[in-house]
């Protein structure tokens, strides 16, 4: 059995113990890719960095994989009812009754308590940001997820706090540039989410999702269009005014191929409902994401 995409058949509506397999699914490690962000700090950094930042980071990467899986299952727990009424979250362990509800959530509060404490014991100012991350998750899956607009600019803000995090760690300073280009690109992708989702449930907006009543198809490509285009332009004043090579600028070419890339993911084949899986599935993305990484490293080294 695919331990990634675990289906356990309940009898009589009854939930089982804790198969691994099953658990390991409701910590979403698919959804890990999300948090490569806190090594950004390390790739701008590259002419500096050494063995001892390239750890940092790395425990950084995993402590934020662990405490987002704790949100994740806090998430299911909340939205278990709801997701019994989606087509692809109806088949999560929560919702579908794979695993018991209140032990899956006493396992979580046990692995972010573990998790923290070991965070403010390897870097305070990294463990406060971890905290906030977790608080601010917390309320958006108890109340901002109902609020207009206010339910992507949270799931932006958990972006920053990511790449804030990767720079505590290797003690790097992170220029408001680089803040704000991940703020708006995370804001670019939950917009996305929000217009296939209320692409993917316009039968029935508020069966799943309260907030997409507030939304429209025109709104949310208007607010694309506006993100976009302030995506762009943020990033091209980043290259030319975070105090590095100049030739970043020849990178801008892999953010355009790759937003255009997810619009027309987003538009013409209705994806972009989990922007983990496009990255991850869609070729032509992978293969941006990778140069654009490789371009990025060789011009700071080299140029």
């Amino acid at each position: 059995m695919d331990p990634w995409k675990a289906d356990v058949k309940i009898k009589g509506g009854e939930s089982k113990a804790f198969p691994p397999a099953v658990f390991l699914q409701l910590m979403r490690p698919r959804q890990w890719s999300k948090n490569v962000l806190v090594f950004a700090a390390l790739i701008f950094s590259i002419r500096s960095a050494d063995l001892f930042m390239l750890g940092q980071a790395v425990i950084g990467f995993v402590l934020f994989c662990l405490v987002s899986s704790c949100v994740y299952i806090l998430n299911d727990y909340v939205d278990r009812e709801r997701d019994r009424l989606h087509p692809e979250k109806k088949n999560r362990p929560l919702a579908c009754g794979a695993i018991n509800p209140h032990g899956a959530l006493l396992c979580g509060l046990v692995l972010l308590a573990v998790c923290l404490w070991f965070a403010f014991r390897f870097h305070l100012a990294f463990g406060g940001v971890l905290a906030l991350y977790f608080v601010l998750n917390v309320l958006y899956s108890l109340r901002l997820k109902h609020i207009v607009i206010a339910d992507v600019l949270v799931v932006a803000l958990g972006f920053v706090l990511r790449a804030v995090g990767g720079g505590l760690v290797i003690d790097v300073p992170l220029t408001p540039w680089f803040l704000l280009c991940t703020m708006l690109l995370a804001l670019f992708l939950a917009i996305g989410k929000r217009r296939h989702e209320l692409y993917l449930l316009q039968a029935d907006q508020t069966a799943h999702r309260k907030v997409l009543k507030y939304y429209s198809m025109e709104m949310l490509n208007q607010m694309s269009a506006i993100v976009t285009t302030a995506t762009i332009m943020s990033y091209a004043l980043f290259t030319f005014t975070s105090g590095r090579s100049v030739h970043l600028m020849w990178t801008l070419i892999f953010v355009l191929y790759g937003m255009f890339r997810y619009l027309y993911l987003i538009h013409m084949e209705g994806k972009g409902g989990r922007p983990e899986k496009v990255l991850l599935e869609d070729r032509h993305i992978l293969l941006t994401v990778v140069l654009y990484g490789f371009s990025v490293a060789f011009i700071l080294l080299y140029l």
